[in-house]
């Protein structure tokens, strides 16, 4: 039953961002939109760093370091060290390269801007406005489930407290996200239900991905450092491709560096003090 709140949890948030569509009557200003995108970001970063590479690491240590003592000059213990972070490291890279993959081939279209990205389509400007969201998505739902897969698996550094944790972060950031996306369908001409569903629909990836993940990695424990360093991979990249530039560009952009650090702060406390 936990498992199955923490992956609906991330698109209630979703839907509650998408619902600002009844209540706000105007397309939402620069200001806000850029603010919440910093918000985010610091969400997604602090998220990966204490919810998802620190734990892979500590997964990947084969040795006591305070056994260790001072640096060694000893090889065999840098060699153990090496691969101690190696889990993180190359899954980190991969989670970033899958991403990249995803980015290239599919057709998508970022809020705020005109130009498509990806391979040539004829698909509607809502259609890949939604791409580009489920694209944002789909590393955060990733990230849910492999930490509710090691908190299951009773991997080090994750419990079902930390695995709460994410979900909660996950879910406070993507209320700003479905804003974000409903608005400008809003303004685009739709209807405001049809702004909430697709809105709404555009975290329905999350739950799905996350499921995903936890089946897979019930099926192959070894590679869950792996797996956790992947999510957090493919989370920084949507954060350096995606909400970084789009909440620096124009005026404005200090208040993106205020809501990075509000959603950093916010996502670290809620690491600490509930896992």
């Amino acid at each position: 039953m936990a498992l199955v709140i923490g992956l609906l949890i991330p698109l209630l948030g979703t839907m509650l961002g998408a619902a600002f569509v009844f209540l706000m009557k105007d397309e939402m200003s620069p200001r806000l939109q850029k603010s919440l995108l910093g918000f985010a970001s610091g969400v997604m970063v602090a998220a990966s760093v204490w919810s998802l590479l620190i734990p892979a690491m500590e997964m990947g240590t084969t040795y006591n370091l305070q056994q260790i003592g001072e640096v060694s000059s000893n090889l065999l213990q840098i060699g153990e060290a090496f691969w101690s972070v190696f889990p993180a490291a190359a899954g980190f890279l991969l989670g970033m390269g899958f991403l990249l993959l995803i980015d290239e081939l599919t057709p998508h279209l970022h809020i705020g801007t005109d130009k498509p990205e990806g391979p040539r389509s004829h698909l509607s400007r809502t259609a890949m406005l939604t791409l580009a969201v489920t694209i944002h998505n789909l590393p955060e739902g990733m990230a849910v489930g492999v930490v509710f897969a090691g908190a299951e698996n009773g991997a080090a550094g994750l419990s079902l407290a930390s695995a709460l944790a994410v979900s909660i972060g996950i879910a406070i950031q993507n209320v700003p996200e479905g804003a974000i996306i409903s608005m400008p369908m809003r303004a685009a001409g739709n209807s405001k239900w049809r702004s909430f569903v697709i809105g709404s629909l555009s975290g329905a990836v999350e739950p799905i991905g996350g499921l995903a993940v936890v089946l897979l990695a019930s099926l192959l424990t070894p590679i869950l450092p792996y797996m956790l360093a992947f999510a957090a991979g493919a989370m920084f990249y949507v954060v350096v491709e995606e909400l970084i530039p789009e909440a620096s560009e124009g005026e404005h952009s200090n208040l993106s560096t205020i809501g990075f650090a509000i959603g950093f702060v916010l996502m670290m406390v809620l690491d600490v003090v509930m896992g």
